[in-house]
């Protein structure tokens, strides 16, 4: 090949470079960059370099607002409400639940058998001197409340729940020689008229009335008499009235199981002494205040049976 060949075909080759370097940059067909959607790659200076991702320009927010755009304000946000205050709860204070009343048990005008242990006992701690009567007068009123003060317990006298308790906790249970002694044992000698014969005995000095058949004693009870101003009679006497509901005319009150000795004395029962007791009198009669056991003479009696009064 010759000189101008030579030279002919490198002008062929260079116009054909040129020529694919020109549709290179029109056409844009060079390798895309690493992602889908990168743009042409652009040549500055003889280096190659990418173009930006041809998303970019659609998809990046513009670094200015539009000037028609209306800026839109976020509304204020409310203050939070602040956390309430906690709260200790405090229980209502819950009503003390008061103890019970005490109950009352026995009280003047009682009578029984517990009656009669009570004053048993009272005289076991020598708060009653008396042999037990079964019947609650002053006297056992006096030793219960007697009772109640050295115990620190109110002065009422009554025995309630608190005090029988107390009494029980403090003595033991009476034998039965305690709560029903021998009729003997408060009896005071008999007066030589009464040791014949069916005979009210009754002695001012021990202040009991015993009945009494041919010497021996068959029962006992306490009695009071007649005050300074209305004495009971002393003497011998016959029953010779017996009445079984009997109402004094004089006073209107009720002599019940009397048994009449001397104009209008006369043996009876007395709720008043049963009461009472000796902090009373009668107006010239002799009380007896245990009922059960007037009741019991009023039916042995007989009419002329002797009465003796005697000191």
């Amino acid at each position: 090949m010759d000189e101008k060949q030579r030279n002919s075909r490198a002008v062929r080759r260079a116009v054909a470079l040129a020529a694919t370097a020109v549709v290179a940059v029109t056409t844009g067909c060079t390798a895309q960059a690493s992602g889908a959607g990168a743009g042409p790659a652009v040549t500055a200076g003889g280096v190659t370099k990418p173009a930006a991702p041809a998303f970019e320009a659609a998809d990046a927010p513009s670094a200015e607002p539009s000037p028609d755009a209306t800026p839109t304000k976020a509304p204020p946000k409310e203050p939070a409400a602040a956390p309430a205050p906690s709260r200790t709860e405090v229980p209502e204070p819950r009503p003390e639940t008061e103890p019970p009343a005490p109950r009352t048990l026995m009280a003047s005008g009682s009578g029984g058998d517990q009656v009669r242990e009570l004053q048993a006992r009272l005289r076991q701690i020598a708060h009653f001197n008396r042999t037990p009567t079964g019947h609650y007068g002053p006297v056992t009123a006096a030793a219960v409340s007697s009772f109640q003060d050295k115990r620190g317990l109110p002065r009422t006298g009554t025995t309630d729940t608190v005090t029988w308790d107390r009494l029980l906790g403090m003595t033991r249970e009476p034998t039965r020689a305690e709560l029903r002694p021998p009729a003997a044992d408060p009896v005071a000698k008999p007066d030589p008229r009464c040791m014949k014969g069916r005979v009210l005995c009754i002695s001012k000095t021990s202040r009991t009335l015993s009945w009494m058949v041919e010497g021996r004693v068959v029962s006992v009870m306490d009695v009071r008499f007649g005050s300074q101003y209305t004495p009971t009679r002393e003497g011998t006497f016959e029953v010779y009235w017996k009445s079984r509901h009997h109402v004094s005319t004089l006073y209107d009150s009720p002599m019940p199981y009397a048994l009449f000795f001397s104009g209008g004395q006369a043996v009876h029962y007395s709720s008043d002494f049963a009461a009472r007791g000796y902090s009373g009198a009668s107006h010239g009669c002799v009380n007896v205040r245990d009922e059960a056991k007037i009741a019991s003479l009023f039916a042995q009696v007989r009419d002329g049976d002797k009465v003796v009064v005697h000191w």
